[in-house]
Parts: structure tokens; sequence; C-alpha cells
């Protein structure tokens, strides 16, 4: 498979894997930023991601980041579309206590490339499944 990155800025580094075997691409950021602490800001990269049909890009945090500096992917798992043709830019969250300086160059986040599963819409009007669950809800399993 291959993804295609097209750099719209100058200082756009493209992609990488720190290791072979890593799932998560690197992608690094374009501008000097500084994140506030208990804050978020949204970080250019300076690329455009050009996904095959039936794909996505995840975009998540980087374990160093946010175990050392507890600066995070904002909304979790971020998810790039195959239709979607813009810069790709990442939202992140500082929730230390002390503001966080972002260089030009540093590797913000990672991207993991992900296989779509093709999936039916049908309304149903009864569920036929129970289980010893049912609709309890968050924490019902009891830990």
């Amino acid at each position: 498979m291959i993804i295609k990155f097209l750099k719209i800025n100058e200082k756009a580094v493209m992609p990488s894997f720190a290791h072979a075997t890593d799932a998560g691409i690197d992608v690094c950021s374009v501008e000097d930023a500084i994140i506030k602490a208990r804050s978020f800001l949204t970080i250019s990269t300076g690329l455009v991601a050009i996904i095959p049909k039936g794909f996505e890009i995840q975009v998540r945090s980087r374990s160093g980041l946010a175990a050392k500096h507890g600066v995070f992917v904002l909304n979790g798992v971020g998810t790039i579309d195959c239709g979607y043709q813009g810069e790709l830019k990442v939202v992140l969250a500082n929730f230390s206590d002390v503001d966080y300086k972002i260089n030009i160059g540093d590797r913000i986040a990672q991207l993991v490339v992900s296989k779509l599963q093709k999936v039916n819409i049908v309304e149903s009007f009864v569920i036929k499944h129970k289980s010893k669950r049912g609709i309890g809800g968050f924490g019902s399993t009891g830990k």
C-alpha cells in the first residue's frame, strides 16, 4: 500500500516510521508554538495526505509526549477520511500545569492507516439479543 503526502509548506517534514516495525507514522510541526498549561492548540503539519478509497488515517497521541509532558491529541483519535483534501492539522491538549513549547520539526503525533469495513445501516424496531449487562451503561460490569 502507498500513502502519498503533498508538502504544502516548505518547512514540512515527510512523515516516517521511527522503526521498521512501528504501526504509527510520526508527523511533525511546521510551526513554533506554545501550548499553554491546561489549554489546547491546533498545530499545522504542512502536509496533505492522499488516502486511497476504503482507508482512513487515524491521528493518535505520541506516548512520550503524553507520559512525559501531559500533551496529547485532544479528541483521542482523530479521523482523516479519504475524501479530505486539506492540510493535516493536529489539535494538541496540554493537561499539565506547565506551558509546552513546540518547535518546527518536532514530532507531534502519529498517523495509523486503517482499512475500513463496509457497513450497511438498517433501522431496527426491536432488540432481540439479551445480555447480562443489559442497559446498565457506564460501570455496569462492576469494576
